[in-house]
């Protein structure tokens, strides 16, 4: 349909004289009208090491789709840092630019009535957004590791030097060698944090090129995987082959099992949900503990492991562990990828069993633990549902006294000033999706705890997220939130909380008529934000529990 739609609109004589001449003064000749039209979209920006290499994959990518016959048009997104803005009000804007972005690649490729579209992009809220015309994600790579005193470091090592150093565990010159090792160029987070976790996925569900997810940014096979991903589209392009004929329902559950299965950031339960929203697949919170039973955890990968993300594809990468869920029975190998081939067909060289001179990928007798690491709690403080790593963790079930902040702020104080006991059970809440607005993530808090040698001690659960170099006994995305009234509002300091990951319950120990009494005294907060786009996100997200969205309607 797109074809069709782009030749009646492009080559259609007098009547679109007009839209032809201003296509000719940005470089169309003749010859080029009847050729499909496909957008480049490129969230290049030095806002952020996760995408500062991807200039030059966008350009890398046009060169090779005007070389395939088509006429590429490039345009751009935005970009926000995470970890930048973690830890103050700037983060509120994270999830938001999810959003912004899946709106503006939108608005671009309807308003130009695109054939196909390239989407290049670095950090995890660049990746959720597909459209129903041919396209093809190309992710901008993954950082590589710092080193320092004969470890490997990343960005989550230096939030957790913080805490250490609060702590009087290392002194500021140790700090300061840490911060400056950590980050040594380009690309994303390296661990198996949330913009490695979403390439993966990605890669998992067909719209990425095999292996591509776990390349490092700075490397000369990332660009050239780029330009593959130009002529892989060109051909979609030819076939018609759309994203709602590969995101189906067998690729979201192909996703939930390699996210399990490399131990990957619980922002994806977040971004899946969204992204099966758009492509009308139905996907809820039970179907991650479904498949989380029958995937164990095959990766012994950061933040909870001992590898980065290079390591993962020096390895054998992401085909290497789909294989090894495929020969199990843990994969649908039926689905398509972008490539038009069957998963099965794309894995079919790709070994059965991991190489033994390596141990970032366990084999299938021998997983690092033997189900999912991402587990859905319910309980009276969460009757939709909240999302943990459970793996891991030395004490997995917690019932202490409840520490209340209503900001992220005011926690993180009184961790760095000593004032969290062991046994504590912190609660941050205001901050889910309407409250924050913007449901920022923890990582600040957590990693302090984990400095501070307090992350197997502490239980912590906020109607906000947390960062994929999040762990420990720590529970987001509580549903429903403080904000709308949700069971989080009416805790009291002192009040006792159950965290039990293995019964996978979350309760406030409280009983139900002390809390009705709560609930009929308590009053909505005022918004925080009541201009701009804050406020207007936080009048139209939906809960965590579906998403995050803002076009779920009334």
């Amino acid at each position: 349909m797109a074809q069709k739609l782009r030749s009646r609109t492009i080559t259609d004589g007098v009547q679109r004289s007009p839209n032809r001449a201003m296509l000719r003064a940005v470089g169309f000749g003749d010859r080029d009208f009847g050729k499909p039209i496909v957008g480049v979209a490129n969230a290049y920006s030095t806002i952020t090491p996760c995408n500062l290499g991807l200039d030059l994959l966008a350009k890398r990518a046009e060169a090779a789709l005007r070389t395939a016959g088509v006429m590429p048009q490039t345009f751009g997104t935005i970009t926000v840092s995470d970890g930048i803005s973690m830890g103050t009000e700037g983060m509120k804007y994270s999830l938001v630019s999810r959003e912004v972005i899946a709106d503006s690649i939108e608005t671009a490729c309807n308003a130009q009535c695109m054939d196909g579209v390239l989407v290049v992009g670095g950090c995890d809220k660049n990746m959720p957004g597909a459209m129903d015309i041919p396209a093809v994600f190309v992710y901008g790579g993954t950082i590589k590791p710092g080193h320092h005193a004969g470890r490997d470091l990343t960005v989550v090592s230096v939030f957790e030097a913080v805490g250490e150093y609060a702590a009087g565990r290392i002194d500021a010159a140790e700090l300061l060698e840490v911060e400056r090792r950590a980050c040594p160029g380009a690309g994303s987070c390296g661990g198996m944090f949330t913009a490695n976790t979403m390439s993966s996925i990605f890669e998992a569900m067909g719209m990425s090129l095999p292996y591509s997810s776990t390349m490092a940014a700075e490397d000369a096979e990332k660009a050239e995987s780029a330009a593959r991903s130009a002529t892989v589209l060109v051909d979609a392009i030819s076939r018609g082959l759309r994203p709602r004929q590969i995101l189906t329902r067998k690729a979201f559950e192909n996703a939930i099992a390699i996210t399990m299965a490399i131990g990957g950031s619980t922002n994806a339960v977040l971004h899946l949900l969204a992204i099966a929203h758009a492509a009308e697949v139905p996907l809820t919170l039970d179907d991650f503990g479904a498949i989380r039973a029958r995937v164990p955890v095959l990766c012994d990968l950061k933040p909870s492991g001992r590898f980065v993300t290079v390591d993962l594809h020096r390895a054998g990468g992401v085909p290497q562990v789909m294989k090894l869920l495929l020969a199990h029975g843990a994969l649908h190998g039926e689905a398509l990828s972008i490539t038009g081939q069957t998963i099965a067909e794309v894995l079919r060289d790709v070994p059965e069993t991991p190489r033994k001179d390596q141990e970032v990928i366990r084999p299938w007798d021998r997983p690092l633990y033997p189900q999912g690491h991402l587990a859905v709690l319910r309980g009276n403080l969460a009757s939709d549902g909240g999302v943990a790593k459970i793996t891991g963790v030395k004490t997995p079930r917690m019932t202490g006294p409840a520490r209340v902040f209503d900001r992220e702020e005011d926690c993180l104080e009184a961790i760095l000033a000593g004032h969290v006991r062991r046994g504590d059970v912190l609660v941050i809440r205001y901050e889910g999706p309407k409250g924050g607005p913007g449901m920022r993530e923890m990582l600040s808090p957590t990693s302090a705890l984990i400095g501070a040698g307090l992350g197997d001690a502490v239980g912590l659960i906020t109607d906000g997220r947390f960062s994929g170099g999040t762990y420990g006994l720590v529970v987001g995305h509580v549903a429903p939130e403080a904000a709308v009234g949700g069971t989080i509002a009416l805790v009291e300091d002192g009040d006792s909380i159950t965290i039990d990951a293995e019964r996978r319950v979350l309760q406030l120990d409280v009983p139900e008529g002390e809390l009705a009494k709560r609930r009929a005294r308590w009053k909505p907060p005022a918004p925080r934000y009541t201009s701009g786009v804050l406020a207007k996100y936080a009048k139209l997200v939906s809960s965590a529990s579906v998403g995050a969205v803002t076009d779920a309607g009334p």
